[in-house]
């Protein structure tokens, strides 16, 4: 296996261009002859340069001759990618595959530079977007009248693109997207422009009108009970009891109690009959947060009451019937843990009816920018100190840079934060610097847990896996041929197999 390109493009100077028709028409030609070398030649004539990165959209017989020709032309060497798009007006899909590449080259350590001459409008606007958002960046240009030039655009943005919809899901759930399903006051709760997010509250909107178990999948803070209330809402349960349990805050010894309540004197301090929180939500939704950590013993008993209707409360001898809609969620991969014994595989079926997998912020195209404005504008809403507050280009683009590994939840602490502390009206890079939290890398101490207390090693391998797949993808360019070698796995199959095991999209 070949190193990795890391290695060897680490700082390179990279110049990055779409092949143009001006390009085409420059094969065979030469200075000498008084003809135009086209946009790309002439820039590697007057601009010295490691590495060039070339994307074309043109048939292969005339891109052939051009490269062969161009080689000739220059000692720098050149990379060069066929890009299918649709249309080379197609702004979405130019979208979707400069920012890939630009998100290589970068993973790369490469110092970027942009021709923005060659190729169309949208290309170029494309360019420029990426280059002021995302991506630190040169401008040049080239042209007859003017020559090569590096360009300085005097202005700052703060976006970041959203690329059209393409086909998200089956035919009928993007027909739903498109709003021919009806959205309550709930779902409208649930801000997004992302088309994953979009399809998944669609399928949430189809569930809420059935009564079937409903199993969420999402890490920390991604808005798992915000769908789950969503879904209740949206149901003909909406005007009875909603019951919010975290499975995982229950010491062990009162997990029956808390989910069956007990009779007077069931045990020592049980001095009345307390209801269990199934029997509260009789009629209603229970939902059952960190449903992963209930112990399989627990986990038994949880089946019967889904599979007959009826529980036993601690202590007591009669049994009650309860009518309750079960809602599930939980960050924790249960397929995995079915394979592995430590989920009771006929539980996992009984729950997993409806499934929603809710994407980590980072993995939602669009919803960063979105998220920030509607969650400042809330701020602000909701106390008078906070009001009038906004925030900057500079201070926004941070905000699209940093990971959120908490999610949701980490953004709007973030800017509650920035915001508390900010002196004026507008919330500046160095309020929202102050406002993170360096927190340390996930896999510390993976190699020093206490195993006296018990570790879960298919967790920590499943990390390690997820991390390092995530990894590559992104060294890649999302190609996931090249990202397998990268792996040292077999083949592209096999990293989707790891990938679907991993919740990796």
């Amino acid at each position: 296996m070949s190193k990795p390109e890391s290695k060897n493009k680490q700082g390179l100077r990279t110049l990055v261009s779409w092949v143009g028709g001006n390009d085409l028409k420059a094969t065979g030609s030469s200075d000498a002859e008084g003809q135009a070398l086209g946009p790309i030649a002439a820039t590697l004539k007057e601009q010295v340069f490691d590495s060039v990165e070339l994307l074309y959209n043109y048939p292969e017989d005339q891109v052939k001759p051009y490269l062969t020709w161009l080689k000739k032309q220059t000692a720098t060497p050149i990379h060069a990618q066929a890009i299918s798009l649709s249309s080379p007006v197609n702004f979405g899909e130019i979208y979707v595959q400069a920012n890939q590449q630009l998100a290589r080259l970068q993973a790369l350590g490469c110092e970027l530079s942009i021709l923005l001459s060659p190729g169309t409008p949208a290309m170029q606007a494309v360019w420029i977007l990426l280059g002021k958002t995302r991506y630190a960046c040169q401008f040049y240009q080239s042209s007859l009248e003017q020559g090569v030039q590096q360009v300085e655009i005097p202005f700052e943005l703060s976006a970041e693109y959203l690329p059209a919809a393409q086909n998200i899901g089956s035919a009928k759930i993007s027909r739903l997207v498109e709003g021919n399903a009806p959205i309550n006051a709930a779902f409208d709760n649930i801000v997004t422009r992302n088309p994953w997010m979009q399809a998944l509250k669609a399928q949430a909107q189809i569930l809420a009108e059935r009564e079937v178990p409903v199993l969420i999948y999402g890490e920390t803070g991604t808005g798992k009970e915000l769908f789950a209330r969503a879904i209740h809402n949206a149901s003909q349960r909406a005007n009875k009891a909603f019951v919010p349990v975290n499975c995982g805050a229950i010491p062990g010894e009162l997990v029956d109690s808390v989910l069956f309540g007990h009779k007077k004197g069931a045990f020592t301090g049980a001095t009345s009959d307390k209801p269990g929180v199934f029997e509260q939500a009789d009629g209603g939704t229970l939902f059952l947060d960190e449903f992963g950590e209930l112990e399989p013993s627990v986990q038994v008993r949880l089946l019967r009451v889904l599979q007959e209707g009826a529980f036993v409360p601690v202590g007591g001898t009669k049994e009650q019937k309860v009518d309750v809609r079960l809602i599930t969620a939980t960050h924790r991969n249960l397929m995995e843990a079915v394979a592995n014994g430590r989920f009771r595989e006929d539980l996992f079926y009984r729950v997993a009816v409806g499934v929603l997998h809710l994407p980590p912020l980072r993995e939602r195209e669009g919803d960063l920018s979105l998220l920030t404005d509607t969650l400042i504008k809330a701020m602000s809403d909701h106390d008078s100190m906070l009001e009038g507050k906004n925030i900057s280009p500079d201070a926004k683009n941070i905000i699209l840079q940093h990971p959120w590994r908490g999610n949701v939840r980490e953004l709007q602490s973030t800017l509650l934060r920035s915001a508390l502390w900010c002196q004026g009206d507008v919330i500046n890079a160095a309020d929202i610097r102050q406002a993170l939290f360096n927190m340390p890398e996930q896999d510390s101490g993976l190699l020093n847990k206490d195993v006296s207390q018990g570790v879960d090693i298919q967790e920590i391998i499943g990390f390690v896996a997820a991390n390092y797949i995530r990894k590559a993808l992104a060294h890649s360019g999302q190609n996931k041929t090249r990202a397998a070698q990268l792996l040292g796995l077999k083949n592209y199959q096999t990293l989707k197999n790891w990938m679907e095991k991993y919740g990796i999209s």
